[in-house]
């Protein structure tokens, strides 16, 4: 047997700086430090923070007076700072860069007086963050059928951001569809959407051309880690995902030859080698690493956990 790993996989830029904020935190201010929502979408990852001292809510009312607060990578709404503020909680945001931009472009089209569509998955805490960062309603559209039911106020006075975690081809014929039947619409470029989350799906293309089964390390609630898993379906190769080595199915795999091996971007390194050594102690497989890009992004840390800044909201 052979497992072949994606390159790239795992953590991305973004979800590297949110955890190492809370961490952080952690360091400069001492536990318990309260973060809005799961700092990321995996379980391991929280599990691993709480340990140290996090306390993970869903909503801040269940966070003390004074405590120190950290927002998720995915984002916030605006009304979620407004009551940070009113309540004067010292807030660190950990919200991915990427995502802030995206709430920059909805609010600069709003401003502009134009409805916004956004693309994304209903129910997801980045599309809520981003909705959230608009004064008038969005219309989300999740796929390219959505668009026929539109209702718009005014055609020529539209505009369109996307969920970071979704890829230029999962959005591409949303945005065809947009433009086909609302010519006037603007939006971002294609190039504005997340690089991690193209680059991973690039890679398990490459990898479902190889390989016999894919594995895809990744939470259930983590919508790239499921997107990968669709992806190597949609190229006819057979790929599940798993929390991590436990969740493997020995039939899964009892005649492949070759195991491709992926993490979505929240997953991190060490279940993935928990995965490889599985399959070299258990069936001496041989391992190779894919070609693919390697990725150099980093995204500075906020002042508040590079220092004692920290004041209240």
């Amino acid at each position: 047997m052979k497992v072949i790993l994606a390159q790239p996989r795992g953590f991305c830029a973004g979800v590297d700086r949110a955890i190492e904020i809370v961490e952080q935190a952690l360091k400069l201010y001492g536990p318990p430090i309260y973060v809005r929502h799961e700092i990321v979408h995996n379980k391991f990852v929280v599990e691993d923070l709480r340990a140290k001292g996090a306390i993970f809510v869903e909503e801040l009312s269940q966070i003390p007076d004074g405590a120190i607060t950290v927002f998720s990578a995915h984002g916030v709404a605006e009304k979620v700072e407004d009551m940070a503020r009113l309540r004067g909680l010292p807030v660190i945001d950990a919200t991915c860069p990427l995502v802030t931009k995206v709430h920059n472009e909805a609010q600069r089209y709003e401003q502009e007086e134009r409805q916004i569509v956004l693309i994304g998955h209903e129910g997801h805490p980045e599309v809520e963050g981003t909705a959230g960062r608009v004064k008038n309603p969005v219309l989300l559209v999740q796929k390219a059928e959505d668009v026929a039911d539109l209702l718009v106020a005014d055609p020529s006075r539209l505009a369109y951001v996307t969920q970071t975690t979704l890829s230029v081809d999962d959005t591409r014929s949303i945005i065809d569809a947009l433009k086909a039947r609302f010519p006037e619409i603007k939006g971002p470029d294609l190039r504005d959407i997340c690089y991690a989350t193209q680059n991973r799906q690039n890679a398990v293309r490459e990898l479902a051309e190889q390989c016999d089964v894919i594995l895809v390390v990744g939470a259930a609630n983590s919508s790239n880690s499921n997107r990968l898993r669709d992806l190597g379906e949609e190229m006819g190769t057979r790929a599940y995902l798993i929390n991590d080595v436990s969740s493997i199915q020995p039939e899964w795999c009892k005649d492949a030859k070759v195991v491709g091996l992926t993490a979505g971007a929240s997953a991190p390194e060490i279940l993935v080698q928990q995965v490889v050594d599985y399959f070299t102690d258990k069936h001496g497989a041989k391992v190779e690493i894919l070609k693919g890009i390697e990725e150099n992004v980093k995204f500075k840390l906020p002042p508040e956990v590079l220092g004692k800044v920290l004041k209240q909201a």
